[in-house]
């Protein structure tokens, strides 16, 4: 954070059931490895997102102050989510929000929702498409600054839950099925203490039940640093390196309704300033790794070795700094294969003349920074990211790359002139490995500058187009509906875990057409202080079907369908020693 000049040293119709088999974990991903061609010869769809917010009914204000003292907290928040709080089949939405304080703050102050506007939100998707307001019925007005939110049915009770994370301490939420939470956060023990950021949830020890790992910032209070020169209009955010770094918090789910903290018996307490978090498995062993994003210092690679402890290997596997070895303002990131080569690969958002990061996956362990290369350098070079997701958006069978941009000092443009405080989403097209920036070609949100923050994506109208919801900082969200008009076909997968956690996250899902293969990890994780669809979503190009649908469960069992119709949405549920031959729905 701060100046952004900165540069340091250091993925209803028929499916035929092809098979079901328990298995330990695969040293590969399911079948064998062939890449889809390049869509480079395709004609490209026009990408067309549109702002429905006002027409949804949504009315959101992020409170922000931005105060003479410049303090951190005010230009980091924050996040939101997309899931289906009462299974109804529509995607809802959350907001965080944050909280009340003075110019000047007294340290030792931990601000609290005082008022509705302070408070986060939950909206409930009708079935016309707009949006209810039921905060107050839902019980999620939040407590404290929030900054961001994790989505997993921790339980495995059929029902979404909500973590929220904060300045001060967080919050667990238990969904009781019908869109209303109970504020759990003491008998589960996840209250922790600090500034929490992004949270995963993920399956640590393959149990079938889901653990917790959440980001810290910095150790930070209300103290009166002047950063920036010290004349008027120049006072800036102060460097992360003014602050101590902190260790994440590490949970292990007990499976009765307690969490305990493993951090240090899991190897995962390394100090850090994290912002960003997401999971995959880029070594091919069965087991999920950690990727964590840290502002201006390195950025960490855990890998989880046999007995479930996890290395940090940012630095030996190349994924701790860019191609010069500096650190950068590491915030937003995502894990997953972009190449279509069945390995995945990390991209981090950082500030105006850092460059984007882009860390492709040798097959070796290894990272090479291909940032330059991909052109992801080049596109991004003037501009701040934050929340960004790997989304095929015109479902040609490559992963593009939807970016939330803005940059954290609302002074910027005084210090800097040659950048900009509002920044407009970028929309990034893949085009077989490389990536080529289509947003001046795109609609008009394409060209509205935001302070943006979080991004969450989902199938908000369930037409096969992935949608997006833009957070921002001090200002509204942005509902973004995919209009997109491709003649791509595509199919969303709804898995349900019965050994392994109920859903499936952490899964590898690989999906093979005429035109190539394709892997996704299943997630809600990833981007920045946000959560997105569970769901599991595949462009297939001009293919009308998937020869085959291949699924590693977090169990170690692997599953086959053949053979399955596209455009639909398909539940697969995992395959259970009583019951080998699971009913696949639509």
């Amino acid at each position: 954070m701060g100046l952004g000049i900165r540069l340091h040293s250091f993925i209803g119709a028929a499916a035929l059931l092809a098979g079901a088999l328990a298995a330990g974990p695969q040293s590969t991903p399911p079948g064998s490895q062939h890449a889809a061609p390049s869509p480079s010869s395709q004609a490209m769809a026009s990408p067309r997102f549109v702002d429905i917010t006002e027409k949804a009914g949504v009315h959101f204000q992020h409170q922000a102050l931005h105060t003479s003292r410049k303090y951190l907290l005010e230009t980091m928040g924050s996040g939101v989510a997309l899931f289906d709080c009462d299974n109804d089949g529509r995607l809802d939405l959350f907001v965080v929000n944050g909280a009340p304080y003075t110019d000047p703050t007294s340290p030792g102050f931990i601000p609290q929702k005082k008022s509705p506007q302070d408070w986060n939100r939950m909206y409930h998707q009708k079935q016309d498409g707009s949006f209810e307001d039921i905060t107050e019925k839902s019980g999620l007005k939040g407590v404290g600054y929030g900054m961001g939110v994790a989505v997993a049915d921790y339980d495995n009770d059929g029902n979404e839950d909500l973590f929220v994370t904060a300045y001060g301490s967080n919050r667990l939420y238990h969904n009781n099925g019908d869109c209303t939470f109970t504020d759990v956060t003491e008998k589960a023990g996840v209250a922790g203490s600090g500034w929490s950021t992004s949270a995963t949830w993920i399956d640590l020890d393959n149990d079938g039940l889901l653990d917790l790992v959440v980001d810290r910032y910095v150790t930070w209070d209300w103290n009166d640093v002047w950063c920036g020169e010290h004349r008027e209009g120049y006072r800036a955010i102060c460097h992360p390196d003014v602050f101590p770094p902190i260790a994440m918090l590490v949970y292990h789910n007990d499976g009765n309704g307690h969490f305990t903290d493993v951090a240090h018996k899991l190897g995962l307490d390394k100090p850090a300033k994290a912002l960003g978090i997401a999971i995959a498995d880029y070594d091919r062993d069965g087991r999920n790794d950690i990727y964590v994003a840290n502002d201006s210092m390195p950025e960490f690679l855990f890998h989880q070795k046999a007995d479930g402890t996890f290395d940090e290997v940012g630095l030996e596997s190349e994924t701790a700094v860019n191609a010069e070895g500096q650190t950068y303002a590491g915030m937003g990131v995502d894990f997953a294969d972009y190449d279509n080569d069945g390995w995945p690969d990390i991209v981090v958002t950082d500030l105006a003349n850092q460059r984007y990061a882009l860390y492709h996956n040798n097959r070796d362990g290894t990272f090479d920074y291909a940032s330059l290369a991909s052109g992801v350098g080049g596109i991004s070079q003037l501009h701040s990211g934050w929340g960004a997701r790997f989304v095929d958006y015109d479902n040609d069978g490559w992963k593009d790359l939807l970016i939330a941009q803005g940059h954290d000092m609302d002074n910027i443009e005084v210090v800097s002139p040659q950048f900009r405080y509002r920044e407009p989403v970028s929309l990034m097209r893949n085009t077989g490995g490389k990536f080529v920036d289509v947003s001046g070609v795109s609609s008009g949100i394409f060209h509205d500058a935001w302070v943006g923050r979080g991004l969450a994506i989902g199938d908000i109208d369930d037409d096969g187009r992935i949608d997006a919801v833009v957070s921002t900082n001090g200002g509204a969200i942005h509902i973004l509906r995919n209009e997109t008009d491709t003649p791509h076909h595509w199919i969303t997968l709804r898995l349900v875990g019965h050994k392994s956690n109920r859903d499936g996250i952490g899964a590898v899902v690989k999906v093979v057409t005429n035109q190539g293969s394709q892997w996704v990890t299943a997630t809600t994780s990833g981007s920045y202080l946000s959560a997105g669809d569970p769901r599991v979503h595949f462009g297939l190009g001009n293919t009308s079907f998937a020869s085959s649908i291949e699924i590693r469960w977090p169990s170690g069992v692997s599953q086959t369908l053949t053979n399955v119709k596209a455009d639909q949405q398909v539940q697969i549920d995992e395959p259970t020693g009583s019951d080998p031959k699971p009913a696949v729905t639509r």
